[in-house]
C-alpha cells in the first residue's frame, strides 16, 4: 500500500461507484484520503465498500446513495455531507448517464440535463462553505471541455421538442463548461475550478442503451484510454490545484479560456436561468427518492 498522505484530504466524488469515479475514489482512499462517494446503485455502493475493505481502506470510504438526477436528492446529499464534514478539499464531478429516450425526473426535468449539469451546480454551490474552509480547495468537473459542438437550447432547455441522446449530452456538456466559467468568476468561491476532458475512456455503464448501440460503443471503447490513465491527471489537480481560478484541460493540453464554449456572457445567462429554474421547482415533488 502506498504511503499515506501526511495531511489526508476529504474528497467528494459524484458518480463514485462506477468507471473513473470509482477508480479515483479507491485510489484516493488507498493514498490515505477520506472519500465520500455518491451513487444511485446500492449494489455498486456495496461493491465499492468491499473493494475499499480489500485494499485496507474500509474506514476511509463512505457511500451515500443518491439519485443525483433528482434536485431534492442532490440537496439532501449536500446536507448529509455538510452535517458530517466541516471541510471538503476536493469535489470531483463525474455523474452522467446516457439516455436513449427522453425521460423526466420526478421534478419534471429532462434527466440528462438534471444529472449531468444540475447535480454539478447543486453540489458545487451547496458545498461551497466546506470548500472555503480548505487550505487548497479544488473542483474537478469531468466532461467534454474542448468540444464546441452542441449548444444550449435557450428556448427549450428541457428538450421537449428536439430530444436526442447526442443532443442532450452535448447540451449538458456545454452547460457544465459554462458552470465552471460562472463559478470561477465569483469572488466568494476560492476553490479552483478545473474542466477536464480525459478523452474516450473504457469507462461507464452502457446498460441503458439499446443492444446495437452498446455493441458499437464497446468496439470503440476497446481502443479507448484505460481508466487509470484518464484518472491520473486528476490526482495532480487535487494534490496541487492550479493557480488560476479556472483551468480547462483537454487530454493533457491546456485550452484557451477564449473558446466560444466558455463565453462568460453565456455563463452568466445560464446561471440566471438555472437559479430561476430551481426557484420554480416544488419543494417536495411527488415520487422523489433518495
Amino acid at each position: 500500500m502506498p504511503d499515506q498522505e501526511p495531511n489526508p484530504r476529504v474528497i467528494v466524488v459524484s458518480g463514485g461507484t462506477d468507471g473513473m469515479g470509482r477508480a479515483l475514489a479507491l485510489a484516493r482512499a488507498e493514498r490515505g484520503d477520506r472519500v465520500i462517494a455518491l451513487g444511485s446503485s446500492p449494489e455498486k455502493g456495496e461493491r465499492l465498500l468491499a473493494e475499499a475493505a480489500r485494499i485496507g481502506a474500509a474506514d476511509r470510504v463512505r457511500f451515500i446513495r443518491a439519485d443525483l438526477s433528482s434536485v431534492q436528492a442532490a440537496r439532501a446529499a449536500v446536507r448529509e455531507i455538510a452535517a458530517a464534514e466541516q471541510v471538503v478539499d476536493a469535489l470531483c464531478l463525474f455523474a452522467n448517464r446516457l439516455s436513449p429516450e427522453r425521460t423526466e425526473t420526478p421534478e419534471g426535468l429532462e434527466q440528462t440535463f438534471a444529472l449531468y449539469y444540475l447535480s454539478r451546480y447543486l453540489l458545487g454551490h451547496g458545498l461551497a462553505p466546506q470548500l472555503r474552509r480548505s487550505e487548497a480547495p479544488v473542483i474537478v468537473s469531468v466532461a467534454g471541455v474542448g468540444t464546441t459542438k452542441g449548444a444550449i437550447h435557450w428556448d427549450d432547455m428541457q428538450l421537449e421538442h428536439r430530444y436526442g441522446t447526442v443532443t442532450a449530452q452535448l447540451q449538458a456538456g456545454r452547460a457544465t463548461d459554462l458552470l465552471g466559467v460562472a463559478y470561477a468568476a465569483r469572488p466568494e468561491h476560492p476553490a479552483r475550478y478545473v474542466l477536464y476532458h480525459p478523452g474516450f475512456t473504457r469507462s461507464g455503464d452502457l446498460g441503458p442503451l439499446p443492444a446495437a448501440a452498446r455493441l458499437l460503443l464497446r468496439s470503440i471503447r476497446f481502443a479507448g484510454r484505460p481508466v487509470e490513465r484518464s484518472v491520473a491527471p486528476i490526482h495532480g489537480f487535487i494534490d496541487h490545484p492550479p493557480a488560476a481560478p479556472l483551468t480547462a484541460i483537454d487530454r493533457g493540453d491546456p485550452l484557451p479560456l477564449t473558446l466560444s464554449s466558455l463565453d462568460p456572457v453565456a455563463a452568466e445567462r445560464l446561471a440566471t436561468a438555472t437559479e430561476a429554474l430551481l426557484a420554480a421547482l416544488p419543494t417536495t415533488p411527488a415520487g422523489n427518492q433518495r
